[in-house]
């Protein structure tokens, strides 16, 4: 059917609730269900057998594969039915099986997911999470609640992280990983149990990161793991060695702002 002369390409058998809007471009598959509170940016394609459960505010051109469980009740014994909201950006891909899940009142009542992300099949954003942009999440990984996984982070396929947990800019999470302390921008980890493994060059690289903040990065990631410093005085070498990186400097003011202590 048409509306303001814009094809509107939504299946007979999708059931899209009234109260639900729309842009006039939004494509929605067979046997989708589309509740009150709602709202889809333009361009956004939403596969068949697509659950989107209100409020939930998704951007952009987005695509939304089948079988995907969007803005559905956090999984959270404490949650007793009160408003909550789950936030979507433009341009994120979304594979098949993948939850999210609204945020709680124990937190800021939103979950938040930034732009031109890739989340995998059976990947799982739990409640109040906060994720940034350009971010990968493998087959698998699933987030528990409250955690923050910063921008151009990458989690290899099944990795677990721990409720209240922060993943740095740039990190890299080997499969398999089970993250229960914070990560630090820029840092490798893997292994059982789940341990550092030296900086991600090549994702700093690709993203046109300057060799010689490379540099000042991996020393900084030697300060850290290689002198048994306290992490405070780690910290203010760092500072030290920081100058006029941004990268640097965005560490730093990461290590100043851990929840669990980092993994070392």
């Amino acid at each position: 059917m048409c509306s303001g002369g814009k094809l509107v390409l939504i299946d007979p058998t999708a059931i899209i609730d009234s109260e639900a809007e729309l842009a006039d471009d939004v494509s929605v598959g067979p046997f989708s269900v589309i509740g009150p509170g709602v709202k889809i940016g333009a361009g956004t394609v939403i596969g068949s057998h697509v659950v989107i459960k209100g409020p939930t505010t998704i951007g952009k051109d987005n695509r939304i594969y089948q079988f995907t469980s969007i803005g559905e009740d956090p999984q959270d014994k404490k949650y007793a039915a009160e408003i909550t909201r789950l936030e979507i950006g433009d341009r994120n891909t979304i594979r098949e099986y993948t939850s999210m899940h609204r945020g709680t009142k124990q937190d800021r009542s939103l979950t938040k997911i930034g732009n031109d992300n890739l989340f995998m099949a059976y990947t799982h954003v739990a409640h109040d999470c906060l994720i940034g942009n350009h971010v990968i999440m493998a087959n698998g990984a699933s987030l528990a609640g409250h955690v923050h996984l910063h921008s151009h982070a990458i989690l290899g396929g099944f990795t677990l992280v721990h409720q209240f947990t922060q993943i740095g800019q740039y990190s890299f999470a080997a499969m398999g990983s089970a993250i229960t302390q914070d990560i630090p921008p820029f840092v490798m980890v893997g292994g059982k149990p789940t341990r550092p493994h030296g900086i991600n060059s090549v994702g700093m690289e690709r993203n046109g990161i300057s060799p010689e903040d490379i540099r000042l990065i991996r020393k900084a990631y030697k300060i850290i793991y290689k002198t048994n410093l306290r992490l405070e005085d780690a910290i203010d070498q760092m500072e030290d060695l920081a100058g006029e990186s941004k990268e640097l400097s965005d560490m730093v003011s990461f290590l100043r702002n851990v929840n669990r202590g980092i993994l070392r």
